[in-house]
């Protein structure tokens, strides 16, 4: 079968993967998808996906939802898409391309966007049972079966990106991880010696295991020629199922070898500034694939798009504006295992004369460095930990910052932080490295094309469509344009109400609103009232009502008519949902003090109910691997032993944790325990925007970590200091001081006042660090309100929370004393007694895990639930 040449020019592109598919929508802006006949070879069984993304796989996300392509977009524009079917050879000068089903395409250009392949160490049997690389969907699906059914350890060649998530997958699959990482750190390209070791820490604290400065030299197997071991150059034996090769790519470039195309001495084909390969003008080359003018390969998304463009211009002969690639900016942000990581610019300090600020925490995994040089331009940087900065901080690189360098690394509540936002950008500044999209092009979108939502500008200017790093910034300034041209911006709550979060609060509050269908029919948007709500608000307005709930007279248990219908899938069940459709169990042991009595009865619960044990970081007991039908069971033989819920599944008070404080510690200046639990009994149950954690320490060593809490109290010799603002997960923040030396007395009015406060101000599930930073006058404000009572609201606050405190009840006890709220604890509502049939276990460790096999039979917790009493 052969497509020869003909009237209607052809193209034929070889590769579809994301770089080949912004190649196809790059000749499809061009009008050339009209004039040529397009021809797509695409080797992996399905069409373009987002390949950055790839581990999100492992998190629920199906290959559909990774897929990038629009088969509507491949239909509209009479693209001739073939997967599965890639080219296997190239006749330059017949002009044609013959794949391996045997078609045989002529072409007038053709594109080579073969990308890269893994590169595998040659280390003897590295191609044993049991060995494996990290590149396509058909790895990760390999993996995964492998690792179920074969494995309980796994171990990563590589410490890079890829590598790095790799082992994630593993961990996320029930194994034991391993890194080998033959460089001194891990990530060695985008980070330095000091960013590393905050990377480690934080990489270990999660529970892999991580070996640098060791390479593989061999992989041993046994008798059958299944892997059970690595032997590293260190001399070490690692025993391990299952190894994942992550050791870097190389240009795939065999197919340009094969037709005499020039390739580089370390691989790639040889382009030029347009793209077109040296060696025959009417082939391109352009992503992992190509050797670029400068000299590189990228294997970097943004590099390979704007490749795609200049070539599709270049094939259009596009003469409105010169179109080259002669080099690209490696700046990129990543989140691995949950830690931002992100670097820009020069970010090793190579430039002659440079200076290094750095801030670094290792206690938060912290790490930020800045690099400047002798005038004051910042020249890159490397940030781990937090890179909420990253957008500004790279747009800003080549120029001098508005402000001190010492001032941009330190973090936010230090004292002498900064934080920048894009109004201090130039305009020529680049915020969509993807796409190379300016802050000036986003503006015009505004002002110009009269785009009013991100989304918009997203499909103005692509903005936002490649890596996703650049989302939060391009919305601060679409909202920041329209308001600068006398466009007010919707800061509704969400589609059904126009209000925010906090003038609801006041709504509720004053008119002693008590259901959110009153709420909504009353001062809803028009086109919402009379109807349901949305997945927005009806959690939030629940939330609101159930904190204010004593003072306005609604019932305060979540599960109590229309709330019940508002809640989040935790709260519906009172307990958190796990990844195979089961429920985990906490009860509250306030201050972290627990009798040796009630030690044993968790042990029984969860030995009779077989249940997996881990003790938490907030000093508590959770136990996983509950049915819902077995929930109130549970809770029952709790309740009798004096137990009560934890709100571990909901947004309230989590828990307040404690060192031993002077009762036994000899370095302890006051009852840090007593005081822990006093708060925790206080403030248990009380519905908040988003989680409230807490902690007390007993003296200025600060062992209970309350510097990295919502409201966290530090012993002095003269009373308690108050910190406020802290967060120790995603995004760390040191809390601020509110107040110090305060009695007891003191310390607890004003902790009511500041959590009142932060509940009737903050947006919806804002925790107190971002509200702390976004509430107009930040500390100073909520100290002159708080502490001073400028706007003498404290007397209102104080009796809101006296409210809540006389009013408190137990959830879990009121639940298995009210037979109609036990109907609800099924799998099936319409089947009570049939368990849920995906909920499985298997042994690990002497106890249980989920058995994630029963869920690649069909169904996820996701599909189960459309059935299931949470409708």
């Amino acid at each position: 079968m052969t497509a020869t040449l003909g009237a209607t020019p052809t193209i034929v592109l070889v590769g579809h993967g994301m770089v080949g598919q912004r190649f196809l929508e790059a000749l499809a802006e061009r009008g050339l998808t009209a004039t040529h006949r397009v021809v797509v070879l695409c080797e992996e069984p399905r069409p373009a996906y987002d390949r950055v993304q790839l581990t999100s796989y492992f998190s629920g996300r199906t290959p559909e939802e990774l897929s990038m392509t629009d088969m509507e977009f491949i239909k509209d524009h009479g693209i001739e898409l073939h997967v599965g079917d890639p080219a296997e050879s190239v006749d330059r000068e017949a002009r044609t391309v013959t794949a391996r089903s045997g078609l045989v395409v002529g072409y007038d250009v053709l594109v080579l966007a073969t990308g890269s392949y893994p590169f595998v160490p040659p280390v003897p049997n590295k191609d044993a049972e049991g060995c494996f690389v990290y590149r396509t969907i058909e790895d990760l699906l390999a993996i995964e079966e492998y690792a179920k059914s074969r494995a309980t350890t796994g171990a990563v060649v590589g410490g890079g990106l890829l590598g790095l998530e790799a082992a994630g997958a593993l961990k996320g699959l029930g194994l034991a991880a391993h890194i080998v990482e033959f460089a001194p750190r891990l990530m060695p390209v985008q980070v330095d010696d000091g960013g590393g070791a905050a990377l480690l820490r934080t990489i270990e604290d999660m529970g892999l295991t991580v070996h640098t400065g060791v390479g593989t030299q061999e992989i041993v197997t046994d008798a059958s020629g299944a892997v059970t071991g690595m032997k590293l150059s260190d001399g070490s034996e690692l025993a391990t199922d299952l190894v994942v090769f992550s050791a870097g790519v190389r240009p795939r470039d065999q197919l340009a070898r094969d037709c005499g195309l020039t390739v580089g001495e370390r691989g790639g084909i040889t382009v030029d500034e347009q793209c077109r390969t040296v060696s025959d003008p009417h082939v391109f080359a352009i992503g992992e694939c190509a050797l670029a003018s400068d000299g590189r390969v990228y294997g970097l998304v943004a590099p390979g798009y704007e490749q795609a463009a200049t070539a599709a211009a270049t094939i259009a002969e596009d003469e409105t504006e010169e179109w080259t690639f002669t080099g690209a900016d490696l700046s990129t942000k990543l989140k691995l295992l949950g830690v931002d990581v992100a670097s820009f610019g020069d970010a090793h300090g190579t430039a002659e004369d440079c200076l290094d600020v750095v801030y670094s925490d290792s206690r938060s995994g912290l790490y930020k460095k800045l690099v400047i040089g002798r005038d004051g331009t910042l020249l890159g940087g490397i940030l781990v930990g937090d890179a909420d900065a990253y957008g500004t901080l790279r747009a800003l690189t080549g120029s001098v910052p508005p402000v001190s360098p010492e001032q941009l690394v330190l973090p936010a509540g230090s004292g002498g932080g900064a934080q920048l936002g894009p109004s201090a950008l130039p305009d020529e500044a680049v915020i969509c490295s993807c796409h190379n999209v300016t802050k000036g092009t986003i503006r015009g979108a505004v002002t110009d094309h009269q785009c009013t939502t991100v989304p918009e500008v997203k499909k103005c200017t692509k903005a936002g469509t490649g890596c996703g790093s650049c989302v939060k910034v391009l919305g601060q300034l679409v909202n920041a344009e329209l308001e600068a041209s006398g466009v007010e911006v919707d800061k509704g709550l969400c589609g059904c109400f126009s209000q925010t979060r906090e003038e609801l609060y006041e709504i509720v509050l004053a008119l002693r609103v008590t259901t959110h269908q009153q709420l909504l029919d009353r001062y809803g948007r028009e086109g919402a009232r009379g109807g349901d709500g949305c997945e927005i608000c009806k959690p939030t307005v629940g939330s609101i009502i159930a904190s204010l709930a004593p003072t306005i007279g609604a019932s305060g248990y979540v599960l109590d008519g229309e709330q019940a219908a508002l809640q989040d899938s935790n709260d519906h069940f009172l307990a958190n949902l796990q990844k195979n459709g089961s429920y985990s169990v906490v009860p509250r042991i306030p201050g972290g003090e627990i009798t040796p009595e009630g030690l044993i009865v968790i042990g029984e619960i969860a030995r009779d109910f077989g249940l997996y044990t881990k003790i938490t970081g907030g000093q508590r007991i959770d136990m996983f691997g509950a049915r819902v039908e077995q929930l109130p069971l549970i809770w029952t033989r709790l309740v009798d032993a004096g137990f009560e819920s934890g709100h571990a599944y909901g947004k309230s008070l989590r828990t307040v944790k404690s060192c031993v404080g002077q009762t036994w510690c000899r370095y302890g200046v006051q009852d840090s325990v007593r005081m822990a639990i006093d708060l925790e009994l206080r403030y248990r149950g009380l519905r908040s925007p988003h989680k409230l954690k807490s902690a007390v320490s007993g003296c200025q060593r600060e062992c209970a970590e309350a510097q990295s809490k919502d409201f966290g109290v530090i012993a002095t010799a003269n009373g308690w200091n108050l910190y406020v603002g802290g967060n120790g997960g995603a995004t760390p923040r040191h809390a601020d001081l509110l107040a110090q030396d305060l009695s007891d007395a003191e310390l607890v009015r004003l902790i009511d006042r500041f959590l009142m406060f932060y509940i009737r101000t903050a947006d919806r599930l804002e925790r107190t660090s971002v509200w702390l930073e976004r509430i107009p006058g930040g500390l100073d404000h909520v100290r002159d309100v708080v502490v001073h009572d400028s706007l003498g609201i404290c007397e209102e606050l104080e009796s809101l929370m006296a409210d809540h405190v006389a009013h408190y009840h137990d959830e879990w006890a009121t639940t298995i004393n009210d037979p109609e709220k036990l109907a609800r604890f099924v799998s099936f509502v319409n089947a009570p007694d049939t368990p849920d049939p995906v909920v499985g276990f298997v042994p690990e460790r002497d106890q249980i895990k989920p058995d994630l096999p029963l869920l690649s039979i069909g169904m996820r917790p996701a599909d189960v639930l459309e059935g299931s009493a949470q409708r």
